[in-house]
């Protein structure tokens, strides 16, 4: 079968009488030999048995070692076609779920360094069956089965030389799940907190902002775009009062505190609300309150015509509760990032029946892989 292009997500679209079939690792224009792995009444899935004939984005995968791990399913496309493909895949999305016309005039395509560029990342850990020392390293695409690594090009350089120093000091049983997050300055902390090896906070500084966080909170993973990021999803507006949902360590919060009188930002998980006050001390922003609740119990308590709401969700999107309050509290301006078009998509088909969408930003934080961060900013009509 020949791929007629990626979808959301990363995969290939074929289609064999008809019926679509999602094929991993496969590159739009590639001819394929397939084994059908699913079958649905609707569609299928499969993985390659041989490439008969490269599509012309494919190339020879630069690590190899990685294409197991289902951390790099990108890496047999050119690292200056994947932004591309991905953003066409995130548009048709929006389109065909969300009903969203997206026009190229005021869409934005942002993309970084392809490589050493992660700050954070997972590890899992298994002993070594030959030598019963500990091996490190990411689980294979789909399984449980370790690809043990001692080196990752997709980690900032500090963290990438840390794997094997994180090997030598692992004894087997201490844990089967690894956090690591790196800062400034090759700052690197590890979690669960193993002896002997740095579990502190960390620091990093995004623009003229300062930011503290460990391995166990969120924060944005692709460092050279962090400033970007922040500066498309802020903006050149101000106002009075702004609320960040889902506001992690305060990354978009700090920010908004520079250009509105009052900001309010609401994160669940009690670790990073900490880090967050901790943030907008450390920034001297006085004007940044920290609630440390669920955004899903806070909602209620959004007043009426609010300046300004930025939204974070994680891939599930936000929950029925927080598009219907803030359709009837009507802030001036939303703003929605999203690191999964579909329910961006779901999600935009309330927003627009009061909203007008002024712009979409699409933002490669994660080359190499499926995955595209988009950020949609509103305005009421």
């Amino acid at each position: 079968m020949r791929i007629e292009k990626l979808v959301a997500g990363g995969e290939g679209l074929a289609r064999y009488e008809g019926v679509p079939i999602f094929v991993p690792r496969s590159a739009p224009g590639d001819l394929l030999k397939v084994l059908i792995v699913e079958r649905r009444p609707d569609y299928g899935r499969a993985e390659i048995a041989e490439v008969l004939e490269p599509g012309p984005a494919r190339r020879p995968e630069p690590y190899p070692e990685l294409s197991p791990t289902g951390i790099c399913d990108l890496q047999h496309i050119r690292d200056e076609v994947q932004p591309l493909l991905k953003a066409a895949a995130v548009r048709e999305t929006l389109e065909r779920i969300g009903g969203i016309q997206v026009n190229p005039e005021n869409t934005e395509l942002i993309a970084g360094a392809p490589w050493g560029y992660r700050l954070r990342t997972q590890l899992h850990t298994d002993v070594d069956p030959m030598t019963g020392g500990v091996r490190v390293g990411y689980y294979a695409r789909g399984t449980r089965d370790l690809v043990a690594l001692t080196r990752c090009a997709l980690l900032v350089p500090e963290l990438d030389a840390f794997l094997p120093i994180l090997q030598e000091q692992l004894t087997a049983g201490v844990t089967n799940r690894i956090d690591l997050a790196a800062g400034d300055g090759g700052q690197v902390t590890v979690s669960p907190n193993i002896p002997g090896l740095p579990h502190d906070e960390v620091t990093l500084r995004v623009g003229d902002l300062t930011y503290s966080y460990d391995a166990r909170t969120f924060f944005q993973g692709h460092r050279d775009l962090l400033p970007r990021l922040v500066e498309a999803v802020v903006g050149g507006w101000e106002g009075e009062t702004a609320f960040d949902l889902y506001g992690g360590v305060g990354l978009f919060a700090l920010a908004l505190a520079r250009r509105y009188g009052r900001v309010v930002t609401v994160e669940g998980d009690t670790q990073s609300a900490r880090f967050a006050r901790t943030n907008a001390r450390r920034n001297k922003l006085t004007n940044l309150e920290v609630v440390a609740r669920a955004v899903e119990t806070w909602i209620p308590d959004l007043p009426e015509g609010a300046d300004r709401v930025v939204v974070d969700p994680p891939r599930g999107g936000l929950s029925s509760k927080v598009p219907r309050v803030l359709l009837e509290r009507r802030p001036k301006r939303l703003t929605y990032v999203s690191c999964h078009p579909a329910t961006l998509a779901r999600d935009l088909r309330l927003f627009t029946k009061a909203y007008r969408i002024e712009s979409i930003s699409l933002i490669d934080l994660f080359p190499q892989t499926g995955h595209m961060e988009a950020l949609v900013q509103m305005a009421l009509e």
